[in-house]
Order: C-alpha cells, then structure tokens, then sequence
C-alpha cells in the first residue's frame, strides 16, 4: 500500500511536539533545582533524588520493555567504560548546572549551555574526525560573539557564574561528543540506564555528606521528587520525538527552550533578561539554529 503524503507530516508534526514538550517539561526540571538550591539545600541531594527517582522509574518500566525487545540486558555495552565515563561525566554536568541556576537566572544560564553545540563543532575535526566547513566555524564564531554580550562586565551574571556557566557548557560539549561516539555502538536506551544507574549510584555515597540540615517540608518533598519524574518524562519525550524525525530537523527547534526557561524564570523567579542580554541570547540561538539549517541542506543535497 502506498504511503500518502500525510503520513511523514503526522509523523513530522508528532517529533516536534514531542521535543517541544520534553524541553518544557526539563525547564520545569531547571526550574525545581533552582528552587531547591535557592533554598539552601546542596546540589547533590537535588541529584541524588533526580537520579535515583528517574532510575528506579526506568528500572520498573523500560528495562524489562527493552529485555523484551532485545532479549538482552540493558547493561550489555560494547563500550562499557566509556559509558561509564560519559554517566560520570553527565552526573558531574547536572551538579554544576544546578550550581549556576542558584546565582543565575533560568534564561541565562540555558542560553550559555547552548554554547556546547557550538564547541562540538569547534571540535569535531579533531575528537571525532569530521569535515569541518566554513559556515560551521562562521556559526561558531558568531555563537561566541552572542556568549560574550551575555556574560559581558556589568551584565549582571556575577564572575562566579561565568565561571560555572562555562565548566557547565563544556561537560555538555563532552557529553555529546560521547553520545555521538555511543551512538554508532550502543542502543539509546543503554546510554540512558548507565547514565542514571552510575548517577543514582554515586550520588547515594556522596548525599550523606551533603545533606539538608533541617527537616524538609512537604512542599520541598515535593519539589524534590518531580526532580525524577520531570528527568524520566523529558528524556523520555526527546527520545521518542527523535524517532518520528530526523535530528536535522529537530535540532533548530531545540533552541526554543531559551523561551520555556524565559517564561519559568519570569513566573517563578520574576526574572527578566534585560535588552542587551536577550539580545546576546538571540545571537546565540541564531547561530545554533542557522548552522542546524545548513547542515540540514547540506545533508539533503549529499543524499539526492
């Protein structure tokens, strides 16, 4: 029978809806780890609560899914230490996100980690032995011009979340260079479960250090535990948006969470960038989205 135009734009219409909704849905995750951490409690607890909860989710759920359809186990890497460096890695990358988020506004700091695209494509050439083009480094150059107007002097973001915002950007620069080379060998839902075993696992040795000195309230309990159910539904919305399309067409829509974490830090927060800062944003997002454009084309173009 054969396929009727609609069916790849129900498909295409379905990818983008599932994106928009997992990048929504992990500002709300943004959104409690700044409330926890505003209120005093360490960024390892948020982490071992977000990883521990969205851990034993997947366990119950989507592991024994996956044994089913594999008829293997979901520990069954080709690649296990670096699965286990990359989990490291993203665990470290989580701590220091919520760091920022304490002494940053929400738009702010989502916007610096979309300077890790563009560092992946600063590195690609020689981490991962791809071509480099000139618009890729045009993207990147203008990408560091729009990170430079956010974190400029007397921009508001004090030295020690410039500091942090950038360490935070490179761990997700590494990460995805890790999830490209995981990708080629490894099912997604492998590097899903190591990155929340490993994170669940040595978050529970560090929490006894580092944990709340008073009581928490229910609220705050509450706070706590949407931290795992907004991971495990956010991931969990991305990667099935990417199985009804093409990265090549999601990826410049993956920008408009600078516009769920405005939206969050406006409503929660009563924070605001000012002109000059979103200004700064919108270049950086201008220059992630226009390279996802080309790439786009250039990967149309080599594949006719």
């Amino acid at each position: 029978m054969p396929v009727t135009p609609a069916t790849p734009r129900t498909n295409l219409t379905l990818g983008i809806l599932l994106l928009i909704s997992g990048l929504w849905t992990l500002s709300l995750l943004d959104t409690a780890g700044k409330l926890l951490a505003v209120s005093g409690y360490h960024v390892v607890m948020i982490a071992w609560m977000r990883y521990s909860l969205n851990t034993l989710f997947m366990a119950a759920t989507m592991v024994p899914w996956y044994r089913r359809r594999t008829g293997k186990s979901v520990l069954q890497s080709k690649q296990p230490r670096l699965q286990i460096v990359r989990a490291l890695v993203l665990l470290l990358s989580t701590m220091v996100f919520f760091s920022v988020l304490k002494i940053v506004p929400l738009a702010e700091g989502t916007a610096m980690n979309f300077c890790a695209p563009l560092m992946v494509l600063a590195a690609s050439p020689w981490l991962l032995g791809e071509k480099t083009y000139l618009s890729r480094w045009i993207a990147v150059a203008v990408g560091f011009v729009g990170m430079l107007i956010v974190l400029r002097p007397g921009g508001g973001i004090v030295p020690a979340g410039v500091a942090l915002g950038l360490l935070s950007a490179l761990t997700f620069a590494a990460i995805a260079i890790m999830n490209r080379r995981l990708n080629q060998i490894d099912d997604p839902m492998i590097t899903l479960f190591y990155g929340g075993l490993v994170g669940m696992v040595v978050s529970s040795a560090m929490v006894p250090f580092f944990w709340s000195s008073h009581n928490p309230s229910l609220r705050e309990w509450l706070i706590l535990a949407s931290t795992g159910v907004t991971s495990t539904l956010g991931h969990l919305f991305m990667n099935t948006a990417y199985k009804h399309a093409e990265a090549s067409v999601l990826t410049p829509f993956v920008y408009l969470q600078v516009v769920s974490a405005t939206v969050m830090g406006w409503l929660v927060f009563n924070q605001l960038p000012d002109l000059l800062t979103a200004v700064g944003i919108a270049v950086i997002c201008a220059s992630g989205m226009g390279i996802a454009l080309v790439e786009r084309r250039r990967h149309r173009l080599r594949s006719t």
